[in-house]
Parts: structure tokens; sequence; C-alpha cells
């Protein structure tokens, strides 16, 4: 198992143990231990086989954790869960998830009314046996059936980009409101989490109803859920919440700094504020002998008073940040700004919907000053993915072009190379010797077991004519996992052999993630962030490939396509 399935196993212990009314210390300790292993820079199964370590000595890990770690390292499984699952059934976690509704509720519902679905529940609802049953009721039943939609449609998170759009709208909105002297979102959006389940907006106004006001009535509100003299929540759409919080202008650093998360960094926030004799809140940071306000009309003087410079939100997951902040050393994160080039897009060739000019004018427009055109190869057949023949003809093409950017934009030839199921190259190497660019990536046989999708990347980065492996996981958020791969040693083949790997900046994809993208700053591969783009509109991507890439910590001289290209063309030899 890797650390993400460990830490879905404990996380999973923790829903159950809650909803069986269990030690809330209990149930802590494993959300910040399933938290502690999803964030380590290193696989849990690498420190456990070094007898000269521990697991039990990692922070937020402890000896119970690390002894069932160890389990399920040797089996797969904990009895324990197993036990838990057949106790708590499925179908008392989906209701109690249900806005309106809590344990106890579903618990008597799924009893009384014998309740094994979603549809179930539905099913009674409509037939109005909710309504019969003692502490509901008519409105009850009414809003178990509002809510039953709202949490079909809310189940998923939606992409980061989905939710910058929805943000970018509601401010745009909400900027025209006189009463606004200050607006900041907050939230997982904010740190830049690849899914967000809401939004959250804090504003100082002159006058919170007419900015409470002015929010309901933006177009796209669907509903109001709630409304006070400080806080309303609406939705969006179907399904989507917003929050809006008014605060004191005194107090909005500290209500932002709050409501930014994430929680364990915020803990940690406050542990640090305690040694020093202070107390952080969402109303400021305060003395604790006499409950003074010290700061909170700016984050940086949440920070400060607490002997730390300001933490940009992406880095606040309480990993490395506040070593890196008391030893001065944090990150000067890359912006889009620092991007040159682009050297992942596809054409009319295969599957994209431009041409070669087409894209170079479009790249030339975002201020790009080197792209490659990677078409598909033939393995790609649903994308009529190039043969020797035709790739070579698109080169010769690339070479007639070439002189109308001269000064303006290089057109570098390239290709994304299929690793085939048997891990050889779907061209021959003479063909990708003549590239100026190789991608290499894995679009079929991703449900290989772990030994052979390993494998199939450790060939291709062997591969002299490779330069890059593409989306390195394969995930598609929400949709597709990664598939089974030993990352720890893709990576340290890559180091070895001078290979760089992608940041794809598709927000579908997003691969590689922030954790693993941490991993290969600290073994220094250079990263190279790509749009992946099938059209001129797809260039526009790039902008969330450099949020993923702030939360890996990357700077500029991390990352391959901020170099020039006389110096991106030296780092590959």
């Amino acid at each position: 198992m890797d650390n993400s399935a460990i830490a879905d196993v404990f996380d999973e212990l923790a829903e159950l143990l809650e909803f069986k009314g269990e030690n809330p210390f209990r149930i802590r300790a494993y959300q910040q231990g399933a938290k502690a292993i999803r964030d380590l820079d290193e696989s849990v199964a690498t420190i456990a086989a070094d007898p000269q370590r521990n697991l039990a000595d990692l922070p937020g890990i402890g000896k119970t954790l690390a002894e069932k770690t160890q389990t399920l390292l040797k089996t797969g499984r904990l009895e324990q869960l197993d036990r838990l699952r057949e106790e708590v059934p499925e179908v008392l976690i989906q209701i109690s998830r249900i806005p309106g509704l809590g344990a106890k509720k579903a618990a008597k519902l799924q009893k009384e009314l014998e309740i094994d679905s979603l549809a179930d529940l539905r099913a009674a609802c409509e037939a109005g046996d909710v309504a019969k049953l003692k502490g509901f009721g008519k409105k009850t039943e009414e809003s178990i059936l509002e809510g039953l939609q709202i949490a079909e449609q809310a189940a998923e998170r939606i992409y980061w980009s989905a939710g910058d759009e929805i943000a970018r709208a509601i401010g745009s909105h909400m900027r025209e409101c006189d009463a606004i002297e200050q607006m900041e979102w907050a939230g997982s959006y904010r740190r830049g989490r690849e899914t967000i389940g809401d939004l959250d907006l804090l504003v100082v106004a002159a006058d919170r109803k007419a900015a409470m006001d002015h929010l309901e009535a933006y177009e796209e509100r669907s509903q109001t859920i709630g409304r006070g003299e400080t806080k309303i929540s609406i939705r969006v759409g179907k399904a989507f919440q917003v929050d809006m919080r008014c605060v004191d202008a005194n107090q909005f650093g500290a209500a932002l700094q709050y409501f930014t998360g994430s929680q364990a960094h915020n803990v940690h926030a406050r542990r640090i504020a305690k040694e020093k004799g202070l107390k952080i809140n969402e109303y400021g940071v305060f003395r604790v002998e006499n409950d003074t306000q010290v700061a909170g009309e700016t984050e940086q003087e949440v920070y400060a008073a607490i002997g730390l410079p300001w933490i940009p939100p992406e880095l606040r997951e309480d990993r490395h940040e506040f070593e890196l902040a008391e030893s001065d050393s944090l990150p000067d994160l890359i912006t889009t700004d620092d991007v040159r080039g682009d050297l992942h897009m596809h054409t009319t060739a295969t599957d994209g919907q431009n041409t070669i000019r087409e894209m170079a004018d479009a790249a030339i427009d975002r201020g790009l000053k080197y792209i490659a055109i990677t078409d598909h190869s033939k393995r790609v057949t649903m994308a009529m993915g190039l043969n020797a023949k035709r790739l070579v003809e698109q080169w010769e093409a690339i070479d007639e072009i070439r002189p109308e950017y001269e000064g303006r934009l290089m057109i570098l030839k390239g290709i994304e190379c299929d690793i085939l199921e048997s891990g050889a190259m779907d061209l021959p190497d003479d063909v990708l010797a003549e590239a100026d660019w190789v991608l290499a990536s894995i679009h079929y046989g991703q449900r290989q077991p772990r030994e052979q999708i390993t494998s199939r990347l450790l060939r291709a980065i062997e591969n002299e004519h490779v330069d890059c492996i593409a989306h390195p996981t394969g995930r598609l958020i929400n949709r597709r996992p990664p598939y089974d791969v030993d990352m720890e040693a893709v990576l340290q083949a890559a180091k070895e052999s001078g290979t760089l790997m992608e940041l794809n900046a598709n927000p579908a994809r997003l691969d590689l993630n922030d954790v693993h993208l941490s991993i290969a700053k600290r073994m220094g591969i250079p990263i190279v962030i790509n749009t992946d783009a099938h059209t001129t509109a797809g260039l526009d991507v790039m902008r969330y490939g450099i949020k993923q890439a702030r939360r890996g910590g990357l700077t500029k001289a991390d990352v391959a396509n901020c170099k020039t290209l006389k110096q991106f063309q030296k780092l590959l030899g």
C-alpha cells in the first residue's frame, strides 16, 4: 500500500469511530496520522523497511498508528476497520451528511424505516413515511428531500479552476457594492487545493446589510441558505455553497488567516502563540494575561506577532512551512509571469483544434518565447497519432515556418511518444533522435500491476532520447485514480538520468501533485509546467499549473521552462 492508501484507511477509521461516538482524542489521532502520512515526502514502506528508523518517531504517527501501518503494509487490511464497516452501515454515513441531519436522526431513520440506500430514503419521504416519525414532521421531510438533492449534487468537490470561475464572477459583482471597503477570498480556494467544496468570502463593509443584500442580488444565486448579523450563505446554481462573513477592519487579517486555514496550519500557529503568552483566533491576536489585542488588521501583523514572516497561503498545510519561516527560508514562489515556454501542445495533425501557426501566434500573444509542438504518436489511434512518416513531415513544416517567427518565438520539433504496454517506445530511436524535445507518456495499460507500470516508466527514463515524462501518474481528478506506480523509484531514476518531470496544468490532471512536486524539488529534479493545450484557449490553463507548483513550494529556479531558450537547451545538453 502506498502513503495515500494508508492515509485513506486512517481517515475512514476516524469517520467510523466518530459515528459510533468514540473518544474524540482517539478520533483526532487517526485524523492527524492520516494527514501526516499523506504529506510525507517519502514512502512509508521505505521508512518501515529501514532498521535504523522507527515509524513511531514521525510527527503525528506514534506507537499505535505505527503498528497499524506495519499491519497494513504486510496484509493490506485492518481487522478493526473490517469490524467497524460491519457495525456502521454505509447508508448511515450517507444519511448523516444530508444538511440538517446528524448521526442520531440518521440512525433513527435507518432503523425505523429500514432504509438501505438514499433511494430508499427518497422513496420514504415521497410516500410521507418520514413525516409520521416522532421528532420529524412534514417540514423535516421536505427539508430532507431538498437536502438529498443537494447532497447528491454536492457530493463531488469541484475543480479549483471551476471554483475560480465562480469566485471571479462573484468578486466582479461584489466590487460594484460601494459599502464594501475590503474583500478577500479565503478557504481551500485561496490555498489552491486541487478541488474545493465551497467558497468563503471575507469583507469589511461600512453597511453590512447593503453588502449582504448585494450578494443576494447575484444573478446566479439559486437560494439563500441562511442570513444573520455577520454571515450569509447562498447557493450558486443547483448546489454550490458560498459563504460571506462581515468582519471589523481591525479583525480582517486575523479572520483571513483563520478562515484560509488549513486547520492543521492554524493549530500549529496557535501552539506557537501559546508559547509566547498569546492566543490567536478569528478576531485577532491577544495577550493571554489581560486579553488585549496586539494584532489582527493584516495577516502580516498576525504572523509578525508570533515572530514569523507572512506565509503564502499555498504553503499553509503544516508540512514544512513553519520550519522555513523560522529559518527565514520561505521560497519566493513561482508566478505566471516567470514562465517563458510551453512544451506540450497538440495541433490539427492529431486531436488538436488549431494549426501550428495558430498555436504559435497564440503563444506570442501570451508572452511566450518558445513552444514545442508535441502531437501524439501512432499508438493513440483515437487521436490519429503520428507514425514516423507523418511526424517527419510535420517537422519539415515547422522548419518551413520557423523563419516567420525568428526573433519572436522558437518552435521546437517535438512529440508526445507513448510508452507501450511492453515498455518500448512507440517510435524508433532513430526518429526520436531527430526531435528537439521528446515527451514520454502512458495512455494505455494503466491498470497493469505496479511492477509493470514502474518498469515502463523506468525504461522510458533510461532512453537517451526521452527528455521528460508527461503527466507521470495518469490521474484524472474525481474521475480516475493515479495508476499504481513506485514514484520514489521513478523520481530517483529521473534524478540520475537528468530526465525532467512534467506538471501537467490541465485542471483535470494537475499531475504531478503537490507532494510529488515537493519531493522533486528536494531531489533537484527540474519540473516543466505544460498546458497540454489542444486549442489556443487551452494555453490559458498555465495558471492552474502555477497554482499547483506554488503548493509544491516551487520557485522559478525549480522550473525548466522559466529559463531562457539558451538556458533551457543547455539544461537538455
